[in-house]
């Protein structure tokens, strides 16, 4: 960087920045919101996930989903290091935070996060079986896919490269639940499954945000962001119901 270049220009033209020194403030706070959200969504979703892996069909469909929440905690890790060494609390994701807590099924809160951390609206809705399950992860599976290619691009080095990292094992998490929706429509038929789509689809659909987020240009600016919510959820629109058409099922109306 120019020495006679503002942070915020430099950021602006494409600049990266290596360590915590000399982040502007406004840069850290969203910085640190995007890695709370990722965290505290990745633990939350292993969480709902590891109550059910003894109702998978079979040994090794227990092993895909132990893997699963695994590799979610250790993904949560991962990016909840590089959150302390700006200073943040790590101690507060102790073992007795509620990554458990869920709303009830009927619930509807849209884009709103839980009162307790910063997890993606999501992520409070409870699971109800393995079949609701596979379903919820193949299509979250999907957007985290896609949020994590977007995100593997951000202003901040280290954390570029923890997502990217991160993004092989994530983008597998989402082949093995299409694999077992596959499997599921083999052995149950597409009418119960269809009513699992469509109580997740627009609840995986709100993850993306806002479509017109008066946010963006700024989060772009600071290298943090690079494509349009609405640009990202299209693709995501795309892709999962090409995988639910394969499976003879149709996105949610």
């Amino acid at each position: 960087m120019a020495e006679d270049m503002s942070i915020e220009t430099y950021l602006a033209r494409g600049g990266v920045l290596t360590t915590p020194a000399n982040v502007p403030p406004r840069y850290r706070a969203e910085l640190l919101k995007l890695m709370a959200t990722f965290v505290d969504s990745e633990l939350a979703g292993a969480a709902g996930f590891a109550d059910i892996i003894n109702q998978g069909p079979g040994i090794q469909a227990r092993i895909a989903a132990a893997r699963i929440v695994l590799e979610k905690t250790a993904h949560a890790d991962r990016v909840l290091r590089l959150m302390g060494e700006f200073g943040a609390d790590t101690a507060r994701y102790a073992d007795h935070h509620p990554w458990t807590a869920r709303l009830a099924r009927d619930a509807d809160i849209g884009q709103s996060r839980s009162q307790h951390d910063m997890r993606l609206a999501v992520f409070n809705y409870p699971l109800q079986g393995w079949a609701d399950a596979v379903v919820m992860n193949m299509l979250m599976g999907r957007a985290v896919t896609l949020q994590l290619e977007e995100l593997s691009h951000v202003s901040y080095q280290p954390l570029a490269e923890a997502f990217r990292t991160i993004l092989p094992a994530e983008t597998r998490h989402a082949e093995l639940a299409e694999e077992g929706l596959m499997k599921l429509v083999e052995s149950t038929g597409t009418e119960p499954l269809q009513d699992l789509v469509d109580y997740w689809w627009p609840r995986v659909a709100a993850s993306f945000g806002q479509e017109a987020s008066d946010k963006f240009e700024g989060l772009k600016a600071m290298g943090l962001r690079r494509t349009p919510n609405a640009e990202l959820k299209t693709r995501w629109q795309q892709q999962a119901t090409s995988i639910l058409t394969k499976a003879g099922l149709a996105p949610a109306g």
